[in-house]
């Protein structure tokens, strides 16, 4: 009787105790932690935080690319830009670009890695050669498809027995940077996807197989709705990259608009107002009307996601 009566005293005491010491050990992750964590937070404050601050500032004042003289006008940049028939020309380019590029790249890189999952021979060959690419800074590659696509000289047109004005004709200048885009960028995706089809289970397929299910029927009911987290994350991703367009369509129309200002996105159309007429404050205002445009598009998706798996559940 006795000896229980000390156990239950003693308990009580080293599960304080032992509260206590859990509590200083997170204290000392924590402190530890955050010399690791300080840098990575002093560089994101420094050239990501303060330059948000920065441009929300500067997009109510009439700022030039001097710095001097800015004078506040509150909302009067919004006014503009939001009236501005340019500028949601250049976004239609943009959002053209993003509808044309993210179906095409989603769907090609799924079929290049499920060829580089299931061939046999040369495993390491084919996945180079499909990621390649993506290893190009983005001015090499759009170099490149400048000269395939150049008529005249160009091995495109040559190649197919083709006459098009790729890089002339406004009809063909935003096809060409869908053709360049895909070539240069599937490679990430086709990555993602090969390391999600690798982390499949093969018992899934051994199963389909012994109840007679066909190659079409599995990967109907096994491989995409497996991959379909996978195929969020790519499709995501693709809109966000492809609606901030500016590299490769600068490059390929030599560093202008494109013919009858066919291929002008909405970042170049910014830098434009920004750096070419001046007007910092009203390519500040333009930017943050850009960033409220990405930060709904990133939102809907996590929104649909999340109600999507409530109604999987």
């Amino acid at each position: 009787m006795t000896t229980t009566s000390a156990e239950t005293v003693i308990a009580p005491a080293r599960a304080q105790s032992a509260a206590a010491s859990a509590t200083v050990r997170r204290k000392q992750g924590f402190q530890h932690g955050g010399w690791f964590v300080a840098p990575f937070l002093v560089l994101f404050a420094l050239f990501v935080i303060w330059p948000l601050l920065r441009g929300v500032y500067l997009s109510f004042t009439d700022a030039n690319i001097s710095g001097e003289g800015a004078n506040f006008v509150g909302l009067d940049n919004y006014r503009e830009a939001l009236k501005d028939s340019a500028m949601w020309d250049a976004l239609g380019h943009s959002a053209y670009f993003t509808l044309l590029v993210v179906p095409c790249i989603t769907v090609l890189a799924f079929f290049l890695a499920m060829l580089a999952h299931h061939i046999e021979r040369g495993k390491w060959v084919w996945r180079l050669c499909f990621f390649a690419p993506f290893l190009l800074p983005s001015t090499v590659a759009a170099n490149m498809w400048q000269w395939l696509f150049t008529q005249g000289i160009g091995l495109f047109n040559e190649t197919f027995g083709l006459t098009t004005p790729w890089l002339t004709d406004k009809s063909y200048a935003m096809l060409a940077i869908v053709i360049e885009t895909l070539w240069w960028t599937v490679g990430f995706s086709f990555l993602l996807y090969l390391a999600a089809l690798q982390g499949i289970p093969g018992h899934l397929y051994e199963a389909a197989k012994l109840d007679g299910a066909n190659a079409w029927h599995r990967m109907v009911h096994i491989t995409l709705p497996m991959l379909r987290h996978i195929t969020g994350l790519v499709v995501a991703l693709q809109v966000l990259a492809s609606l901030q367009l500016f590299d490769q369509a600068v490059v390929m129309m030599d560093f202008g608009p494109g013919p009858e200002l066919a291929t002008r996105s909405f970042v170049q159309y910014t830098l434009e107002q920004g750096f070419t007429s001046y007007r910092v404050g009203y390519a500040s205002a333009m930017s943050i009307i850009f960033f409220v445009i990405i930060a709904a598009v990133a939102l809907g998706r996590m929104v649909l996601l999340r109600n999507r798996e409530e109604g999987a559940r």
